[in-house]
């Protein structure tokens, strides 16, 4: 991806603060830059791609390096077509050095306000931050979500969020659940069927839509650009076709073929499951497939189907909460699910100068909507901010005259 080159700079009288040293937030102070105005990048941990360095080992950008790179620098060809999480990592602290981004790491910002025409970032150690325009940009995946089963507090067995999860070693020779037939939930068991677990299971509420991660070659990422701004009856036509075509029927394995369809399915928030390894470990029997958890009693899980199994171990791959009440809550600028109304270039009616990234979870991929969302925010702010510095200058120059 080509940057938008440096522009003469943008002096509003305080620096664009942006919450969140991931992909998203990177990106934004990176186009900000590029346009002449000062970015500030708050990171609460002590470096950038915190969320990044905490998953699981196996992972791997699901969408292919040429269309994931950030505005301004690509990824190297040595990473490969799929980026490993390490390289990320380190694909992300070349691109704060490559930039030069201003970056502070260990502050948190608890609560942001509106004040006159500014806004207020309250932070870590009592800092009272004023900034001209904020951008949140801390994550889809912020904080891991459990679902309150029952009997889960006083459950005796190993139960972790699949956050918590690594690799599959310490689970050698274990009988092992894993909850939630998510991308992560999907690429876990298949990385424990592989990696010497003796049983895994794989306790399924929804079925998900399951799509090859390449097809003769073509990514499914670029079908999924392709079709992104089609009707969703269309794509739910279309993805029923191609799921004919492309992906083998495990309903004998317990996995129908879902009955709503892919793009219905993404509006509700939930994306296709790559196939990674997980189909060929369904079919030889290594993952098995199993109903959806219903609560705990004593050390045995209890399935929707009445089973009642004792794994040696529990991993959630439950979702995430976007978490977002603490920081804006009170401003009026989320919806129901607690995700912002608008995001990208759009601020809330009820607050002007205040931007999101990075809240969405589109089939075209994620890291390719950030960097198409951080150009057009750092062009919304750009223009905002030069209004403001010409009505200024207009203002300063009418009260010389009549001096």
């Amino acid at each position: 991806m080509v940057t938008t080159p440096h522009e003469p700079p943008v002096h509003p009288a305080h620096p664009v603060y942006v919450i969140g040293g991931g992909p998203g937030g990177l990106a934004v102070a990176a186009a900000l830059r590029g346009r002449g105005v000062r970015a500030v990048v708050l990171e609460k941990s002590d470096a950038v791609g915190a969320s990044w360095r905490a998953h699981y080992d196996r992972l791997r950008l699901h969408t292919t390096r040429r269309l994931s790179a950030l505005p301004g620098l690509k990824m190297p060809r040595s990473f490969g077509r799929w980026v490993a999480r390490a390289d990320v990592v380190r694909y992300l602290e070349k691109y704060a050095e490559h930039h030069e981004l201003e970056v502070v790491t260990g502050v948190e910002v608890f609560g942001v306000e509106r004040s006159g025409g500014e806004w207020v970032l309250h932070a870590t150690g009592g800092r009272r931050l004023v900034g001209s325009a904020v951008v949140v940009a801390t994550g889809f995946n912020h904080t891991p979500s459990l679902p309150g089963w029952p009997g889960m507090e006083a459950y005796g067995g190993e139960l972790i969020h699949a956050r918590a999860y690594r690799n599959p070693e310490p689970y050698a020779g274990k009988d092992v659940l894993v909850v939630g037939a998510g991308n992560t939930g999907a690429e876990i068991a298949a990385d424990l069927a592989g990696g010497g677990a003796e049983r895994v299971r794989l306790a399924v509420r929804t079925v998900p839509h399951i799509v090859r991660r390449t097809t003769a070659g073509w990514p499914a990422q670029r079908t999924g650009i392709l079709v992104r701004r089609l009707p969703v009856p269309v794509v739910d036509r279309l993805g029923a076709v191609l799921a004919r075509v492309a992906a083998p029927d495990l309903t004998a394995y317990g996995l129908p073929r879902p009955d709503t369809g892919l793009a219905t399915r993404q509006r509700q928030g939930a994306i296709p499951v790559q196939d990674v390894g997980l189909v060929e470990a369904v079919r030889s029997g290594k993952v098995e497939v199993v109903a959806a958890v219903e609560g705990f009693e004593g050390g045995e899980v209890v399935l929707a189907d009445g089973t009642r199994i004792a794994p040696d171990a529990v991993i959630a791959a439950t979702g995430y909460r976007r978490a977002l009440e603490p920081l804006v809550g009170d401003l009026g600028v989320l919806d129901e699910r607690g995700r912002p109304v608008v995001h990208g270039a759009r601020c809330p009616r009820e607050a002007p100068g205040l931007y999101f990234t990075g809240f969405t979870n589109p089939i075209s991929g994620m890291f390719r909507e950030l960097a198409i969302d951080a150009e057009k925010i750092a062009r919304a702010i750009a223009r905002r901010a030069a209004r403001a510095t010409k009505a200024t200058k207009a203002a300063e120059d009418a009260k010389t005259e009549r001096v």
